[in-house]
Parts: C-alpha cells; structure tokens; sequence
C-alpha cells in the first residue's frame, strides 16, 4: 500500500500520510492517503482486479504490473479483514485496512 502511494503520486509536491491504531472493537487499523492524480469515483474499485492500472500518458511506460492492490486485498481477506479505498476530490486515494484483533468466539 505505501509502495503503491508513492510510486502513483503526483511528481511536485506530492506527499503520503500514514495512520495506524486500533478501532473501538480492538482491531487494528492502517490508513494510507497520498496526493496523487485524479481517480474517478467509478474506477475505484478497478483497481484491485489483477494487471488493473490507471490510463497513462502514450509517452510514458505504465509504473507497475498492476497487482499491487490486488495483492493488498487478497492479503486482507485471508486474514478476515476489510479493505476499501476512496477517491480524493482534489486527486489521490485512501485506502483504508482493517484487521480483526485475532480474537475468535465459536
């Protein structure tokens, strides 16, 4: 996640903030937000199917292989979690991970 946040980030002036905690029900939290470029609502979601990546510039080679964020949610839901992502208004996204606290009841 934090590899995908500074590797899809604006060039000038870009920055990634990082939270992590534990929420009301003890289950820990981690909290990516960079400041990259404009993401549509509707693509959201896209971006966690495999070899999925943004539209680039016919001058530029693609960033990446487009498994990152796949990646990211298969991880978390081996381990019962929940990942969602949300675009930023002014460009970027959030990606938001929770993770049960291990505690498991029959």
């Amino acid at each position: 996640m934090v590899d995908n946040a500074v590797r899809y980030n604006v060039d000038e002036h870009g920055w990634v903030t990082i939270h992590s905690g534990t929420d009301r029900n003890s289950s820990a939290t981690f909290c990516v937000t960079n400041s990259g470029p404009v993401i549509a609502a509707t693509e959201v979601d896209f971006l966690f199917e495999l070899f999925r990546r943004l539209r680039y510039d016919r001058t530029q080679q693609p960033r990446g292989s487009g498994l990152g964020l796949s990646i990211v949610r298969t991880v978390v839901r081996a381990h019962h979690g929940t990942v969602r992502a949300r675009s930023r208004e002014d460009g970027g996204l959030t990606l938001h991970v929770t993770m049960p606290n291990g505690t498991r009841t029959s």
